[in-house]
């Protein structure tokens, strides 16, 4: 019997890269997934490669109609829900003096916001030993150039837990903050090619970038009843790039 076993999760951005390895790893562990994500295409991939203990809504999440259609699935099929994963994020680049107000509105929108409003939604789901999972990131700690908006959308992603912890006492429900570093999804080795990948996993103390499957194998730890003892903590699994 997995340490998930019997579990309802919802996951965000959950149809590609961290989100869908994170589902795998939850399904493998015995959870049912709910995968949110914006693309159709890639929600049906994904239901069709994680099989029948996942199921897709398609919606954004700065979108409050399309979460309320999220919740309102979660309800009617499970009626209540143990984890929630709000791991969708946006980020590009733009450096000081070349930001504009719509850049700012998309990353905080999806970033910060759209957390928000992932895990108010979820709350009257949820109760005991209930897990929220935030995805932060290297950033959020250690700035990146020309990534002003995402390093600090990522910097408040990490203020939300702290304060959500306190704002959550007496329910029983945890929240942390999962913080990758380099990561080879798929999109990001199509960005990258084969010599980015290398450049950016040689910026790690690992000398490589994670594979999704390692990133989902915490959000996994941090879902289950192994971190039962853990709140408004930050977990950094980023090959050491934030932490010397």
């Amino acid at each position: 019997m997995g340490k998930l076993e019997g579990k309802v999760a919802v996951i965000t951005g959950g149809a590609t890269g961290i989100g869908r390895a994170a589902a795998k790893r939850f399904i493998e562990e015995g959870a049912f997934v709910f995968i949110f994500g914006r693309r159709q295409e890639a929600l049906d991939a994904a239901v069709a490669d994680l099989g029948p203990k996942a199921r897709a809504v398609k919606g954004s999440v700065s979108d409050l109609a399309d979460l309320d259609r999220l919740y309102a699935a979660v309800k009617s099929e499970h009626g209540t829900l143990d984890i929630v994963f709000a791991n969708a994020g946006a980020g590009s680049p733009l450096r000081l003096g070349e930001i504009t107000a719509e850049h700012i509105d998309e990353i905080f929108d999806t970033n910060v916001k759209g957390s928000i409003f992932t895990v108010q939604k979820a709350l009257p789901l949820m109760g005991q030993g209930g897990s929220i999972i935030l995805t932060g990131s290297s950033a959020g700690t250690t700035g990146a150039p020309a990534f002003s908006a995402y390093s600090a959308s990522k910097a408040a992603v990490r203020n939300l837990a702290r304060t959500w912890a306190e704002d959550l006492k007496g329910t029983g429900i945890r929240v942390n903050v999962l913080s990758p570093g380099p990561t080879a999804t798929e999109l990001a080795k199509q960005a990258l090619g084969e010599e980015g990948v290398k450049a950016f996993g040689s910026m790690t103390p690992l000398r490589r970038m994670a594979d999704p499957a390692e990133i989902g194998a915490v959000a996994a730890f941090l879902a289950s009843p192994d971190s039962s003892f853990m709140t408004a903590s930050e977990v950094a699994v980023d090959g050491g790039l934030a932490q010397i």
